[in-house]
């Protein structure tokens, strides 16, 4: 069994306190922290991770007793220095005490290849040695569809920043992996180069069409948290149809979904929907649970 936590909130901050409260674990003490955000542009939450919620997570970190932390990604289309300056990242790294690593500005000497077995990629893809050798991994994503081939865009899509823009040829990988019809299995592939160790959703707000960063905005009022991408991305799904979303994620079983089928293939969480418990803290997030069980079953 997988536990996903589920806060019902507005308030981003106290829901991103509760919720990893709510867990009940603490995977980040005396360790560590690699924090990979949800960057794509600089735009406002759901577009990009909300900077209200990388705050409360990285000061609910070092009171977790974080030995250190560094927050590392790649943007794009965005460039990712000046994205992470309009978030107000550097300043917000000066104010926490923590490090920021620019992943595009890495060299080649810094990432490592990897080629996972029955992959999609035609010669693999370069990841970056500082996620592959961290002692713990933390990531905060968001609640969006993508319109560009993923369909949605959760936890597990969220580790497209840790593969570069290039490889080594210089051919584009992100084009290499948005032109194929195996776009959905691909990223998946790119997860099983790390584990993380926590993992919190920001589904305040939610694109249910379009996406990365633009699309119809619904309020979905929930933050959710788990040490499994399976199942949260499954959990992810659910609210999304309960939301009203596009066809490709309405259609079909949840773990008929190409990205979590192969996530399954790759033994990257549980299997099936019998194995995700939705643990809650109040009424209404009980009544969204059971409407997010219907979906998964």
């Amino acid at each position: 069994m997988a536990q996903v936590a589920l806060v019902c909130t507005k308030d981003r901050e106290e829901g991103t306190y509760q919720v990893i409260d709510l867990l009940g674990i603490n995977p980040v003490k005396g360790k560590k922290i690699m924090l990979k955000p949800n960057f794509n542009t600089s735009d406002p939450a759901p577009a990009s991770s909300s900077e209200i919620v990388l705050k409360a997570l990285i000061i609910k970190m070092w009171d977790m007793g974080a030995k250190s932390i560094v927050l590392a990604e790649r943007s794009g289309p965005e460039d990712s220095h000046e994205c992470m300056e309009k978030k107000g990242i550097f300043k917000m790294a000066k104010e926490l005490d923590f490090e920021v690593v620019n992943l595009a500005e890495l060299p080649v000497e810094e990432f490592t290849k990897i080629v996972p077995e029955n992959s999609h990629w035609k010669d693999g893809f370069l990841f970056p040695k500082i996620y592959q050798n961290a002692e713990c991994i933390v990531e905060t994503c968001c609640l969006k569809t993508h319109q560009f081939g993923g369909h949605f865009t959760l936890s597990l899509k969220n580790a497209t920043g840790l593969v570069p823009k290039k490889n080594l040829n210089g051919n584009m990988y992100m084009r290499e992996m948005h032109s194929s019809p195996n776009v959905r299995k691909m990223i998946v592939e790119i997860n099983t180069a790390f584990t993380p160790d926590l993992i919190v959703l920001d589904g305040v707000t939610a694109f249910v069409d379009g996406g990365p960063a633009r699309g119809t905005l619904k309020e979905a009022d929930v933050i959710l948290a788990s040490t499994d991408r399976v199942a949260i991305d499954a959990v992810g799904v659910a609210m999304l149809r309960i939301l009203g979303t596009i066809p490709e994620i309405t259609e079909g079983k949840i773990f008929d979904q190409e990205q979590i089928a192969r996530a399954v293939e790759l033994n990257l969480g549980v299997k099936s929907a019998t194995e995700i418990e939705i643990i809650t803290n109040t009424k209404e997030a009980d009544m969204i649970a059971e409407k997010i069980y219907k979906e998964l079953l």
